[in-house]
């Protein structure tokens, strides 16, 4: 399980769904390194903005804004706030671990004969993908920004790869993962 996850969505009154006569808080959040989509309760009082990186890890001692993690929840049950912080909050994670992703075009292999990890991500077509492994080849890349200059067809990896998990989130029976853990 993740140590720490991004707030997507604050649901002060808890789910509307929830036929409960004590509504509890609830706030939706995506792990940092899994990508898994869990709802957590939060701590009483405990000031959350969305967008906040929290600890949710096993240590009790250190999480000062999560009281517990509820469930682990599927995509079609985030809210429509949360899905639009998604992107943005996804962007955010593949930049703060700019190394673990860069790794990725640095040793993704192929899948089938006729098929390359590589494809999967969204916009990376055949051309691009030859493109990659020749400079990769040549040297590792060191940053997104050494990718973007080497290949010429590459502007943005991070909104490349952000697509991507949300793509294999959006679908439980996807068959290739590259990102999220199932």
């Amino acid at each position: 399980m993740d140590d720490f996850a991004y707030v997507l969505d604050i649901l002060k009154q808890g789910r509307a769904s929830d036929h409960n006569y004590h509504k509890i808080p609830l706030v939706l959040i995506i792990g940092e390194t899994e990508f898994k989509l869990l709802e957590v309760i939060p701590k009483e009082n405990a000031i959350i903005t969305v967008g906040d990186r929290i600890y949710i890890g096993k240590d009790q001692a250190k999480r000062d804004k999560i009281s517990t993690v509820k469930r682990r929840i599927g995509y079609d049950e985030l809210t429509s706030s949360a899905i639009s912080e998604l992107p943005y909050t996804l962007e955010l994670i593949v930049k703060n671990n700019e190394k673990k992703f860069i790794q990725f075009f640095n040793t993704a292999e192929s899948i089938s004969p006729r098929m390359h990890s590589l494809e999967l991500l969204q916009g990376l077509g055949n051309k691009t993908m030859w493109a990659i492994l020749d400079e990769r080849k040549k040297k590792p890349f060191q940053s997104f920004q050494d990718l973007t200059e080497r290949v010429k067809t590459i502007h943005h990896p991070e909104k490349m790869i952000a697509a991507r998990i949300i793509q294999e989130l959006e679908n439980k029976d996807e068959k290739y993962r590259l990102f999220v853990k199932g």
